[in-house]
């Protein structure tokens, strides 16, 4: 069934709802009508504040006249996540629960093997609501449900400025891509979010709910323990609040000059919150360009930090929206592909081992201390990311190979892994994608490459390699 009929289906009442580009009606239909509430099932969009899909659920609800039971479901098997992940994750959902029960939103958590579809039947949902997410297996998660459910369902696009529906398909390059977005921007940025009324109606029925209080991983006995919790982030709306203010009042007028300045941290560091949805990028750009307007940071810094906030990441998700092989070698672009074949046989100036690598055993000082920056913090500067995986492959045994370990590394290690702008970031380092063709290298072909000696001119490397030196 299409989009089309699919919204054909739904009722005068609610047709606003879904006539517009954010939502995405996976089963039409009626709610249900001896339905007792409207249930929104957190994902990906893990805040109440600024959140659309949970703003699309409180006006649905509104419609019919229910409260909203906002659902979140913890499972032991989150694509690549560890420990470090799930304690990000659960001081995340504290804040939720906090912000829920201010706004009188029944808020409840639960933990496999409970499912969804029985959670649905025991409250009794008239209609779903979900987020969106371009990434290949929540996607399938999507679709199969879409196939069980006897009630509607619909998922919203909250974690973009511009919803991805908008422009249809992936483009080569950001200057291809600017001018649509451009186009599109003051739609979606122009306006204040629409944080709808909500009338406090409670759920009249006792649902049990696990308690935050306790640990989400306990009894979670394949779960890789072995990459621990890090300091140097605390997951959660309220930290990630508090860092942008940080950001927005102190550090953004000087983000054209310290931006690519590793030793000095130069960037907003809100990646981890945007990944696990504890911000919005909505929220960023509207304090980043209320900023501008009191005179607090230039323009022109407000442009190029919004340029990577917007201009890249939504790049990325359209990448990874429509690049089946946005995870693997398979992704790159066709003059990459050729020109990196063509110098497979090129002798490597070193050669590592994965294991090599993950424990920065390398004869590059400047590429250990990146790589220890992400291994004890969680996170790596922008900058050091695109030499680190340039690096990469220069010393892997092949093209797919170095992408698959970088890969694997950023997805393990980092806060803000496993999504789509470091897989559109190793993409472009590593095989071509959103880049042109550059001078003619060993190893690299005609890929952009990059060199230790040019690199630690560019900003203090030894104070940033002194600042990731080896652990205590």
């Amino acid at each position: 069934m299409s989009p089309a009929d699919k919204a054909a289906q739904i009722p005068d009442e609610l047709e606003k709802l879904v006539d517009q580009p954010r939502v995405l009606v996976r089963r039409g239909g009626a709610p249900r009508k001896d339905g007792i509430c409207v249930v929104y099932w957190m994902q990906r969009a893990m805040r109440i504040v600024d959140n659309s899909a949970l703003n699309v659920a409180i006006e649905a609800a509104n419609v019919l006249g229910l409260p909203v039971v906002v659902y979140f479901q913890v499972i032991p098997n989150y694509p690549n996540a560890n420990l470090r992940h799930y304690r990000f994750l659960q001081q995340g959902l504290r804040d939720v629960a906090e912000d829920a029960a201010a706004r009188e939103l029944t808020f409840i958590v639960r933990r496999s093997p409970a499912r969804l579809e029985e959670f649905l039947e025991e409250v009794k949902a008239a209609l779903l609501i979900g987020d969106e997410n371009p990434c290949r297996e929540p996607e399938r998660w999507r679709r199969a449900l879409a196939r069980r459910l006897r009630i509607p369902y619909w998922t919203v696009d909250a974690d973009v400025v511009v919803p991805s529906r908008v422009f249809g398909r992936s483009f080569v390059l950001l200057h291809h891509f600017r001018p649509r977005l451009k186009a599109e921007l003051p739609k979606y940025l122009g306006t204040p979010v629409n944080e709808p009324p909500y009338p406090h109606w409670r759920l009249h029925k006792r649902v049990e709910r696990f308690s935050l209080a306790d640990d989400i991983t306990e009894g979670f006995t394949k779960l890789d323990r072995t990459v621990g919790p890090v300091d140097s982030f605390i997951g959660g709306t309220h930290s990630a609040l508090r860092r942008l203010g940080e950001f927005v009042n102190n550090e953004l007028k000087d983000y054209e000059e310290t931006r690519n300045h590793p030793e000095t941290r130069g960037t907003s560091r809100l990646s981890p919150y945007l990944h696990f949805g504890n911000i919005g990028p909505l929220t960023i750009a509207r304090a980043v360009n209320k900023a501008v307007a009191e005179g607090k940071a230039s323009a022109a810094a407000g442009d190029k930090y919004l340029e990577q906030l917007i201009g890249w990441r939504e790049l990325a998700v359209l990448f990874v929206r429509h690049e089946p092989n946005y995870d693997n070698w398979e992704c790159a672009a066709p003059w990459a592909r050729k020109t990196l074949l063509e110098h497979a046989g090129d002798p490597r100036p070193h050669r590592y081992s994965l294991r090599q690598l993950e424990h920065a055993e390398t004869a590059d000082e400047l590429w250990n201390a990146a790589q220890r920056e992400m291994v004890q913090t969680g996170w790596m500067h922008n900058s050091m990311r695109m030499y680190w995986a340039k690096m990469i492959l220069n010393w892997a045994p092949d093209p797919a190979t170095a992408f698959d370990w970088a890969v694997l590394l950023n997805d393990r290690y980092q806060l803000d892994g496993r999504d789509p702008n470091g897989y559109a970031g190793i993409a472009w380092a590593i095989v071509g994608r959103h880049d042109r063709p550059w001078f003619n290298h060993p190893v690299f072909g005609l890929v952009r490459a990059m060199k230790g000696a040019s690199m630690a001119r560019k900003f203090d490397a030894q104070a940033y390699i002194r600042q990731h030196g080896e652990p205590a």
